[in-house]
């Protein structure tokens, strides 16, 4: 008999492996964005700050995945694990939004009209 708590490699694969790819995904255009923007509404220690978190939560879903592969499929990720980078890419979210709608108010297409 098969222990529930042993997590089911299959599903692994079908929903944990897509959801990290996606973790690198945005937290790449993140720390793309941060890198070569200036973000006038962050403060640039404030801006800093977050492209280091971005980083370190790249380097543990990198950790991650090399772990769910080395395992084949055997072992899952807590939900804790997954929460803190889930509130994170939130974060980069709003600011990547904020930062493309006050550049949108200020370009000079939108004095014209």
């Amino acid at each position: 008999m098969a222990n529930p708590e042993t997590p089911d490699p299959k599903l692994i694969k079908e929903i944990l492996e897509p959801l990290l790819e996606d973790f690198q995904y945005w937290f790449s255009r993140s720390q793309h964005l941060l890198e070569n923007e200036n973000i006038s509404f962050l403060g640039e220690q404030e801006q800093a700050d977050l492209l280091a978190r971005v980083v370190q939560a790249q380097q543990e879903v990198s950790a991650t995945q090399m772990m769910t592969r080395v395992l084949d499929g055997r072992a899952g990720v807590e939900m804790s694990v997954l929460a803190p980078w889930h509130q994170l890419l939130t974060e980069c979210a709003r600011v990547g939004m904020r930062f493309r709608a006050e550049r949108s108010n200020s370009s000079p297409t939108s004095d014209a009209n």
